[in-house]
């Protein structure tokens, strides 16, 4: 018989140990379709906090039903935005309890509200300058000046868009896609009634609270690209930045658009159709998810009261 010729190692296998051909394979293929990978199969990065963004974790915030956390959220808003000076402390002191009940470090919660930081000071100077009062001295009685009412209106909407955000980001940083959208479409099922497909609605929330994440990521890189050119965007005049805002729009529509497109192909490839749809997980409520709900009922109603008696 002919005896079998000995296999001849090439250049990328030469020399190389069994530990050095297995670092080839340590991370996994990321994901295509603009779905960022799980902070648990790559390293922590800068960027891995962004508002919307999914970490892993086994809290008892986690381990609610995903239902209840979003009927919870709701609540909690019309709370907010209806609540006077007493009940905004109420639910400010719930929603920092519920940040380490979730196992959310500051760091990442702060991570979570830097984008949307800018929008904040702009809607607190807007109430301040453009509400009508008592002018605070030494400014005078001007059509636009400082006032009373202006320095209180801007606390209360800005300490109400605070809350709000962060009761959204814990709800987004504790609850994957998958659970977020059947928490959606088993919410929105009774209105098949009436014809509307509540699984479509929950599969297009899903989509656009996972490229929050994305979007945010893609601005920062796109930033990093055109500040390795040479191109200054956080100097000069306000016009200067402005133009430098319209250059990073461009290579950001064009990149949104191509991710959309790859998401659509991803989805087309691997068979996606529209219509009801089976669930790996059955959503079933427990302990915890009872005493949520009764608590969130009991707010709800004690506040109700207080408003209509």
């Amino acid at each position: 018989m002919r005896e079998p010729v000995p296999r001849r190692l090439t250049a990328s296998t030469e020399h190389k140990t069994p530990e050095a051909r297995s670092q080839k394979n340590q991370y996994p293929v990321p994901p295509t379709a603009g779905y960022p990978a799980s902070s648990d199969q790559y390293p922590a990065s800068s960027t891995m906090s962004h508002i919307g963004q999914y970490i892993p974790g086994e809290s008892i915030i986690h381990r609610l039903d995903p239902r209840v956390k979003i009927g919870s959220v709701v609540a909690l808003s019309l709370l907010i935005l209806r609540g006077d000076l007493l009940w905004l402390g109420l639910t400010s002191a719930l929603i920092m309890a519920l940040v380490p009940v979730s196992r959310i470090t500051p760091r990442e919660m702060a991570r979570a509200l830097r984008p949307v930081l800018f929008f904040f000071v702009l809607l607190f100077m807007l109430h301040l300058l453009f509400t009508e009062g008592t002018p605070i001295p030494p400014f005078p009685s001007w059509p636009v000046t400082m006032t009373y009412q202006g320095l209180f209106m801007g606390i209360m909407t800005t300490w109400q868009f605070l809350l709000l955000i962060m009761s959204a980001s814990i709800l987004t940083m504790t609850t994957s896609p998958a659970d977020l959208v059947c928490g959606i479409e088993r919410l929105l099922r009774p209105l098949r009634l009436l014809g509307v497909p509540s699984h479509d609605m929950a599969v297009m929330v899903s989509i656009a609270l996972r490229f929050i994440p994305t979007f945010l990521e893609e601005i920062d890189r796109i930033r990093e690209a055109q500040a390795a050119r040479g191109a200054d965007l956080g100097s000069g005049s306000l016009i200067r930045r402005i133009r430098s805002a319209v250059s990073l729009s461009v290579p950001l529509v064009l990149s949104s658009l191509r991710r959309a497109d790859e998401l659509a192909l991803a989805m087309e490839a691997r068979g996606y159709k529209r219509g009801p749809r089976t669930y790996m997980r059955d959503l079933s409520m427990g302990r915890a998810d009872y005493i949520a709900v009764a608590m969130m009922a009991l707010m709800t109603s004690l506040r109700l009261f207080q408003a209509y008696s």
